[in-house]
């Protein structure tokens, strides 16, 4: 179990602190994979990102960011988003913004909130 993993369970966590802790890190990862898939280098796709390079080579490495599952439609999406920032980088907020919002990855960090101690097991946060 992760030392996130552990941290949860004796304590009330947020939606929004599973999505620091699981999302955006995981939504990093799939960005900076589809950037080194178009040829950027570590030191460009830390720089893009706001992020450090060993933040980067953490990501590469998956020793960080692989919580969250990303299928064929979300990796789609994350090349979308990443050819939206190569185009212009003001739009890499906006874009993590719109995968963090999509269902498929809601789904699954409603599924980390429901493990949480102190979540109600009639939690709407999530829509459903």
């Amino acid at each position: 179990m992760s030392k996130i993993a552990e941290f949860m369970k004796r304590r009330i966590v947020h939606p929004q602190e599973i999505e620091v802790w699981y999302a955006i890190p995981a939504i990093r990862r799939e960005i900076a994979k589809e950037m080194k898939k178009k040829g950027l280098e570590q030191r460009e796709i830390a720089k893009l990102l706001g992020i450090t390079e060993a933040a980067v080579s953490y990501y590469f490495g998956n020793k960080r960011g692989g919580e969250i599952k990303f299928n064929a439609k979300l990796r789609k999406e994350v090349e979308k988003s990443v050819d939206n920032i190569l185009k212009n980088n003001n739009l890499i907020f906006k874009e993590v913004q719109r995968i963090l919002n999509l269902p498929e990855i809601r789904e699954q960090l409603c599924e980390i909130h429901h493990k949480c101690r102190g979540v109600c097991d009639d939690c709407k946060l999530c829509g459903e």
